[in-house]
Formats: C-alpha cells, sequence, structure tokens
C-alpha cells in the first residue's frame, strides 16, 4: 500500500461531468422514495470542487437547487452528513461556529476544534463566509458569547494571523520559553495573556521547538503546565492549541474517539471532523488512530454507527488500516514523539494527607468488643504511606503482642480485607502474594503475571523474589514453571531473572535490534517469537523505545500491530503488555483499570491490584491518562463502580 499524493482519503474523481452526475442524482430522486445508495456513492468519490459544480449543473439543467431537494429527500443523520458534504468548507465552517453559538448555549468544544486548527486561509475564508450567510459579523458574535481569557484567546485565533513562515529564531525560543515559565510556574497566579500572546501567534515550528525548552527549564511539560496553571474552558481552548502544535492529526484521531466511545454518539462532531479531514489529513488521522487506540478508525465507526450514515462514514475514511496492517513512517513518528513526552513526564508522587505518624491511634481506636471501627481503619491506613504502615505493623506487636494482619483478617470482610491487607503488606510482600493468587488453584490469571512482571524494575523484582520465596518456600521461577508453558513461560522466566538492562537508548545498536526485529517477521513463529523475546525481555526501556520508532522506519508496520496480527495467546498479550509499557506505562495502567471496571461486574481484584501497587508511584500521571482517554475522571469510576472509600483515597483526587 502507497500513500496517494495528498494525505485525503477524497480527491478529484477521474473522467468527471458535472452534468452527467447532476442527471444521475436527479433520476435518483425523482418518483417515490430515493435511491440511497446512489447518492452516497456519488457525494462521496467526488471533491468538495467537484460538488461545487454539481450543484451548478443541477440548478442549471432542472432549475431547482440540488441542497434543498437533499434536504426533502433525505432524512434525519444522514441527511445532515450529506447535506454538509455539499457545502464549501469555508460555509461549513461557519455553519458549526453559527450552531455552536446561537441560542441558548454554546458548544465551546466546536468553537475550540475549528479555531485551533485552521490555517490563516481557512479562518480569513470562514469569516468571509459567515458574514455572507448570516450578514454577522463573526469576532462580535463570538465576544458577545463567550467571556474572560477564553474570549479573548478565541478572538486572537479568529484574527488569522499565526505566522506561517517557518522561520524560527533560536533566541526568541528561548526568550519565548522562558516567558511561559515566568508567566506560569514561576510565580504565584498566572500571567495569561503571555500564553494568550505566544500560543496564538508563534509559528507551529517555532512553537514545537519552544515546548521542547520549555520543558528544559520547567522539568514538566507545556501541557502540566497548563494543567495545573488554567482552569475551565480557557484551559481546554490552550491545550487544544498545543496539541494541534504537536499533531494536527492525532488532535482529530483523539477527538474522534471520544466521539464515539461510551453510550452514545457524537455525531455532530463526527459527522464535522470526517467531512473536514477527508481531502486534508484523514490518513494521518487514521494511522494516529489505530497507534493510539490499537483499533482501527473504520472499525470503531463500522461498530457505532449504522445504516446509510454509516455507509457514507465509511467511504470518506477510505478504508480499513487493521486489515492492511501498514503504518506510513512519518504519522508513527509524530505518535512517538507523544509516547515518549509523556513516558518522561514528571511523576508526582503520592503523600499521604496525615501530617504525622500516631500508630496509637491504630493500637486504640478500630478494634472494639462492640464491632470493628471500618471507618477508623481506612482513614489510618489509606492515609499513611507505606513506610508508615510497617512502623504501625511492628508497633502493633510490641504494644499488644499481636499480629495486626491476623487481626485485620478476621476482622474485616471480603474486598476491604483484601484491600487493606494490600495496603499494609511492604510491595514486594504485596507482589509476590499477588502472583501466588494468580497461579493458585484450578485456573492461571495470565493477565496479573504480565502485568506485574512487565511492569517492575529489576530491584522491585528481585525483591519480590526474595519475598515469595519467604512467603511460599518455593522460588518465584520454579513456580511458573509449574503453571505455565511453552514461550509464555520462557518470557515470564525471563523477566523474573530482573536483569533488564538500564540506562539510555543506544542508537546504533537500536537499528540492529530493529532490523533484527523486521527480519524476524518473516521467519517461522518460533523462531520470531524467541527473537522478540531476546530484545524486548533485555533491553532497557528508553532503548526499546528508539527500538520500536527504528522499527516503523525500516518495515512501515508498527511492532504492537505485528504483534497482535501474527502471534496469539499469552505470548501475544505478554509482548503486547511489554511494548504499551514501553511506550507509556502510565496509559497502560490507566487501560487496565478501565477494562477492570467497565462493562458487566468489575474486576476487583485486577482494580486493587493496581490501586495499591501505584499509589506511592505514579497514579497522579495513570489519573491522567485515564481522563485524557476516557474522557471521565478516575475517581468518578472508582465511585460508581465499587463505593469502595478506601480506594477513593487512594485515588487522591476528582481531576
Amino acid at each position: 500500500m502507497r500513500r496517494p499524493a495528498g494525505r485525503g482519503t477524497i480527491s478529484d474523481a477521474p473522467d468527471f461531468d458535472a452534468s452527467a452526475d447532476a442527471e444521475a442524482l436527479y433520476n435518483a430522486m425523482k418518483g417515490i422514495g430515493s435511491d440511497k445508495d446512489a447518492i452516497l456513492d456519488l457525494v462521496t468519490s467526488r471533491s468538495n470542487a467537484q460538488r461545487q459544480e454539481v450543484i451548478s449543473a443541477y440548478k442549471s439543467s432542472f432549475g431547482k437547487d440540488l441542497i434543498d431537494d437533499l434536504k426533502y429527500e433525505l432524512t434525519g443523520k444522514f441527511e445532515r452528513l450529506i447535506v454538509s458534504l455539499m457545502r464549501t468548507p469555508a460555509y461549513h465552517d461557519a455553519k458549526e461556529i453559527h450552531d455552536a453559538i446561537k441560542g441558548a448555549g454554546t458548544n465551546e468544544r466546536c468553537l475550540i476544534e475549528v479555531l485551533v486548527s485552521r490555517t490563516n486561509k481557512q479562518i480569513h475564508d470562514m469569516v468571509a463566509a459567515y458574514k455572507d450567510a448570516y450578514g454577522r459579523d463573526l469576532e462580535e458574535d463570538v465576544i458577545a458569547d463567550t467571556s474572560g481569557h477564553f474570549k479573548k484567546m478565541l478572538v486572537v485565533l479568529l484574527q488569522g494571523t499565526r505566522d506561517e513562515s517557518g522561520v524560527v529564531n533560536a533566541d526568541l525560543v528561548e526568550q519565548d520559553a522562558q516567558d511561559l515559565y515566568e508567566a506560569g510556574e514561576a510565580q504565584w497566579g498566572t500571567d495569561e495573556a503571555k500564553f494568550i500572546m505566544i500560543l496564538g501567534n508563534r509559528s507551529v515550528t517555532h512553537l514545537r521547538m519552544v515546548f521542547d525548552a520549555y520543558e528544559k527549564i520547567a522539568e514538566v511539560s507545556i501541557e502540566d503546565s497548563i494543567k495545573s496553571e488554567l482552569s475551565g474552558d480557557f484551559e481546554r481552548l490552550m491545550l487544544a492549541v498545543v496539541q494541534c502544535i504537536r499533531s494536527v492529526p492525532m488532535f482529530f484521531a483523539k477527538r474522534l474517539y471520544k466521539s464515539m466511545k461510551g453510550l452514545g454518539t457524537a455525531d455532530n462532531t463526527l459527522i464535522r471532523i470526517m467531512i473536514c479531514r477527508s481531502e486534508i489529513d484523514m490518513l494521518d488521522i487514521r494511522e494516529c488512530f489505530r497507534l493510539r487506540y490499537e483499533k482501527s478508525l473504520y472499525n470503531m465507526i463500522k461498530d457505532d454507527t449504522s445504516g446509510d450514515y454509516k455507509r457514507t462514514l465509511l467511504n470518506l475514511c477510505g478504508g480499513d488500516d487493521d486489515l492492511a496492517g501498514e503504518f506510513f513512517p512519518e504519522a508513527a513518528q509524530l505518535a512517538y514523539k507523544m509516547w515518549e513526552i509523556s513516558s518522561m513526564t514528571k511523576v508526582q508522587v503520592w503523600a499521604p494527607s496525615a501530617p504525622a505518624l500516631d500508630v496509637s491511634l491504630f493500637v486504640i481506636s478500630p478494634f472494639s468488643t462492640t464491632g470493628t471501627d471500618e471507618d477508623a481503619i481506612i482513614d489510618i491506613v489509606a492515609q499513611r504511606s507505606n513506610a508508615q504502615r510497617q512502623e504501625i505493623r511492628q508497633t502493633f506487636k510490641s504494644l499488644l503482642g499481636r499480629d495486626l494482619m491476623k487481626d485485620l483478617k478476621s476482622e474485616l470482610s471480603k474486598n476491604l480485607e483484601r484491600l487493606i491487607i494490600g495496603l499494609m503488606l511492604t510491595p514486594a510482600e504485596f507482589d509476590a502474594k499477588m502472583m501466588r493468587k494468580a497461579m493458585e488453584g484450578a485456573g492461571t490469571d495470565e493477565h496479573a503475571l504480565i502485568e506485574i512482571l512487565v511492569t517492575r524494575n529489576n530491584e522491585q523484582i528481585q525483591a519480590m523474589n526474595a519475598a515469595y520465596k519467604d512467603a511460599y518456600k518455593k522460588s518465584l521461577e520454579d513456580a511458573i514453571q509449574s503453571d505455565t508453558s511453552g514461550h509464555f513461560c520462557r518470557i515470564l522466566v525471563s523477566l523474573t531473572q530482573g536483569a533488564r538492562e538500564e540506562g539510555p537508548a543506544d542508537m546504533e545498536r537500536a537499528l540492529a535490534d530493529a532490523q533484527e526485529l523486521a527480519d524476524a517477521c518473516n521467519a517461522d513463529s518460533d523462531d520470531m517469537e524467541m527473537k522478540f523475546m531476546s530484545i524486548l525481555c533485555t533491553r532497557s526501556f528508553p532503548h526499546l523505545r528508539k527500538v520500536f520508532q527504528e522499527f516503523v522506519k525500516c518495515s512501515n508496520k508498527d511492532i504492537e500491530q505485528i504483534i497482535k496480527k501474527e502471534m496469539s495467546g499469552d505470548v501475544k498479550n505478554a509482548f503486547y503488555a511489554i511494548v504499551r509499557s514501553v511506550k507509556n506505562q502510565p496509559s497502560y495502567f490507566a487501560d487496565r483499570l478501565y477494562k477492570a471496571m467497565k462493562g458487566l461486574g468489575t474486576d476487583d481484584r485486577a482494580l486493587i491490584r493496581i490501586m495499591v501497587s501505584r499509589s506511592e508511584v505514579d497514579l497522579f500521571n495513570i489519573r491522567k491518562e485515564f481522563k485524557e482517554t476516557h474522557d471521565a475522571s478516575l475517581h468518578e469510576f472508582i465511585q460508581v463502580e465499587t463505593m469502595i472509600k478506601t480506594l477513593l483515597i487512594l485515588c487522591g483526587g476528582e481531576d
């Protein structure tokens, strides 16, 4: 598969005849009913410029307005989609903005999406189209319908004056980065005007360099600073600006995903994006979509829509990337850049809210002859660090001569007991216990084994091995070999050694590793899996990040998709988890948490395991990825799915 000259999925139809098309549409609508298949096939196989010629030819041949006839003949979402396709891009944008601000409420997300993603020319054309269509000034209407810094930034974007020269002044890059830092992170309060001026006017190339320089100065990404310094619609607007600066296709991939996930579909958003990007960068959006969400845009549309509406959208989408299995390096590199930024984000570590450790509280208050005060236990355990909980265990035994863990097990019930005991164990003890639970009994929880071994560093794995041996009088490696088999067993045993290389990427070696993986794809399955294991289970995460990037360049395929296509079962799941963790470990855990809670029933063991093990590591980052991907806070999900107070305290707050 080779990319067409343009990046869109819709282009000029060859041997185009506007009069013939006009007649075909007239025939499709005459009489009782209409031939919807003929209409959608014709409209989606012509470029927008050709559609305008068809509109003109239709009026010349039949003395009627084609758009009026389409509105009369078609209904619902299908009518909205076809009619929107017949408008010029400028008039379509103008109508979307008009619909977003008319009436009682305002669709701020639509305003943001359109204004942050258009070029200067597109904005100028839209402003003119708005004036022509509605006899009003777009800027005045936006000012009348919005307020504050959100309004000011929208007005800046409406000017369509962003620098598009591509010229970058290195000194100005450093100055802008410093100015943004001093306007936000470096002071009490935020100088919003500085953010508006720089992010609203500088060129894309310039701002990408500013963001890199900013991260070195502030030690956080510009996105994280915006989230901490700004709020509400203004925060969403500035984040959208940054996302479009980094990658417009990735911005639209996220918007499309959010328009279709969960209950119901945001059809206006879906229609708007599919139309406005179909002749610009839909191929790149498709690639970004599959790289980020592990599912093709085509299949998500197919699963989430129906009828003629679905068929039209699928025509605009242009193809199923899950079938093609190929990527194009430029789009993949954008995705890897985003993952690299996320993986390097400074981790905010959870800290207990209690100001000091008072072990006597635990010794005196929770246990009584009239019953157990579970709230008191929860408040103490969930608001102490693990190191403090170990002091409590020791002091409890010193003062009362009793084993706190046994008392807790006898006093608490089911999931609360499992959760509180998990928190009272050391991280190594907890991991060892979770590995044991995953292998005991008739079945094996392979996903738990994978999750733990893939995401722990060497020191944590070695500590877990020692804790397992101490608790169960058997080596973890022996237990794994008794409970698993084949290549999956070998992968787990390799990870259990806790001998993964550490340190930065070696570029020369990364190129060689990538080529070896690419060559292995042509070998038989046993050789392929062994080669993948020898690299994926031993190289450092920073090194593997580079290997995966180089793999895309030399094969036009993403390593993740190769694993999903060429491998199966637990081996596929293990390698897939490694790749996901390498790309973005908080995102991997966010996805695991989402799967633990969505659908019928909750996987309480997985939920507890992740919340306990990550609460003092990277739960803030996991929360951020959860909100970004699922458009709902982790706190909200836990509250709806479990109502377990301890988990809500561990979560740390509502995003």
